[in-house]
């Protein structure tokens, strides 16, 4: 790992690509739902590390849901297409 892939991701390219873009979740369900899985985890990695009353971390988390919503939608108008 390189020092812009450890600022940046905290583990190599290959890692991410191993862990996260060729495990089962993304074998089974896509990589959307593994960008949804990430989303879903960094909102809980906020409400552990507290300061819930901040209004920047409300809104932080409020966005990622926002992101969540979009690809959601993404995935559906893909399955429809896909479908026809």
């Amino acid at each position: 790992m390189n020092e812009a892939e450890k600022r940046m991701y905290g583990m190599s390219q290959e890692a991410i690509e191993e862990q996260f873009m060729n495990g089962l979740t993304a074998k089974l369900s896509g990589l959307e739902m593994v960008v949804a899985g990430l989303l879903s985890d960094t909102q809980e990695l906020m409400m552990l590390g507290g300061n819930t009353n901040n209004p920047l971390v409300e809104q932080s988390r409020k966005n990622l849901n926002i992101a969540k919503f979009i690809l959601f939608e993404m995935m559906d108008a893909r399955r429809e297409k896909e479908a026809v």
